[in-house]
């Protein structure tokens, strides 16, 4: 298929460059993760391939599924969006299979389901680790040959839609607990596309914070009368635990109630919530008690931690890989040590772990025992 032409008498969205894209699609951001995240969307977008869509509450997963369907061939039709943990238990089959007359107590029609009303288009499931065990059955139906039954009926109907499915959740923990499918998880990942936290790109919280200035400015008719630096570097350097959408919903509360005044450091913190896990942190304490001071030294730490911990999982596979080539004198730690810096040890173990996967950074990451978030900021460090 390509870009531009008429598939079943629609027609395919023209190819645009990524900053059109992302213009197009209200996906803002410039970093690195952003840059890769809107080139998998373009990839996915135009097939008809299930897409699982994970990342943190509020990193803006609905832009996403919105950004897939708007470029795929099916743009023409509808998107209808599910929130399956919005949906009672004892209701949620019947809201997405539909049912028939007399089915159940209240069934007075017959009634069309969720995805009856998205055939021909994409259905967008949100939240789908709250899927009851029971749902997620038929639902694994439908991903296999577009079959389901209504509530209450015995016929088969088929139906021919792109499923879009997202969850905060890790499926893989849920599978192990026993409240997913394994069968169903395997199906859904046949792309994951993962969100970055707003935490792991700095660089575009200015960027989203200006935007969402602009928008509510101009909707409300409110002037905003600006921030000083040291504002502005606080913004850019705060947690974030809400992601995309605490960001907004402060934007919008300071508009509001500092009306054209210009805001400091002390008049963000008012619309900020402090972390639930740092009321039991060691922290130094100084005179004034900042929270913002307290809040960088914990972060500082934990990221300290983390590189230690991947830094000695990467000796470790380096050690282990060394030892298992030949059992001779140079494998081992000291001779390793020697003829090796501990940045070019890193270097080649991320290098042969790309290549192995064939760039597929997620698979590296696990390969190597390290985060993600640690595998780009190597791969950027060394320029590979």
């Amino acid at each position: 298929m390509v870009f531009g032409e008429t598939v079943n008498g629609v027609q395919v969205p023209e190819t645009l460059n990524r900053k059109e894209f992302q213009r197009q699609f209200g996906i803002i951001g410039e970093s690195l993760e952003m840059q890769e995240l809107v080139q998998v969307i373009q990839h996915v977008a135009p097939t008809d391939i299930t897409v699982l869509v994970t990342g943190e509450s509020g990193v803006g997963k609905e832009v996403v599924a919105q950004a897939i369907h708007g470029a795929s061939k099916r743009a023409k039709k509808s998107m209808v969006t599910v929130n399956c943990g919005a949906i009672p238990e004892g209701i949620i089959e019947s809201e997405l299979f539909g049912h028939e007359r007399g089915s159940f107590t209240g069934a007075s029609g017959e009634r069309k389901g969720y995805f009856e009303l998205a055939d021909g288009g994409t259905i967008f499931l949100d939240e789908i680790g709250e899927l009851p065990l029971a749902t997620q059955v038929k639902f694994l139906r439908i991903l296999e040959n577009g079959e389901f039954l209504r509530v209450g009926s015995s016929v088969a109907r088929k139906v021919d839609v792109r499923v879009i499915a997202a969850t905060n959740k890790d499926l893989e923990a849920e599978v192990r607990n026993g409240n997913f499918r394994q069968d169903l998880f395997y199906r859904l990942r046949s792309v994951n596309v993962r969100i970055p936290a707003l935490r792991e790109r700095k660089e575009d919280i200015p960027l989203l914070f200006e935007k969402f200035i602009e928008e509510f400015s101009a909707k409300n008719g409110i002037r905003f009368g600006g921030m000083t630096p040291a504002a502005k570097d606080f913004i850019q350097h705060y947690y974030w635990q809400g992601n995309v959408r605490e960001l907004r919903n402060v934007v919008e509360s300071m508009l509001v109630l500092e009306r054209g005044k210009k805001l400091d450091v002390d008049d963000i913190k008012k619309y900020l919530r402090i972390p639930s896990d740092e009321r039991n942190l060691p922290v130094l304490v100084s005179k004034t008690n900042d929270f913002d001071e307290r809040q960088l030294l914990y972060r500082a730490l934990i990221e300290l931690k983390n590189d230690m911990l991947d830094v000695k999982n990467i000796l470790k596979n380096v050690i282990g890989m060394n030892g298992a080539s030949g059992g001779n004198q140079n494998s081992s730690p000291n001779a390793i040590q020697e003829n090796m810096s501990l940045a070019e040890m890193e270097r080649r173990m991320i290098e042969t772990a790309l290549k192995k996967y064939h760039n597929n950074r997620r698979l590296a990451a696990d390969e190597l025992k390290i985060s993600e978030r640690t595998l780009y900021r190597k791969i950027k460090e060394y320029g590979i």
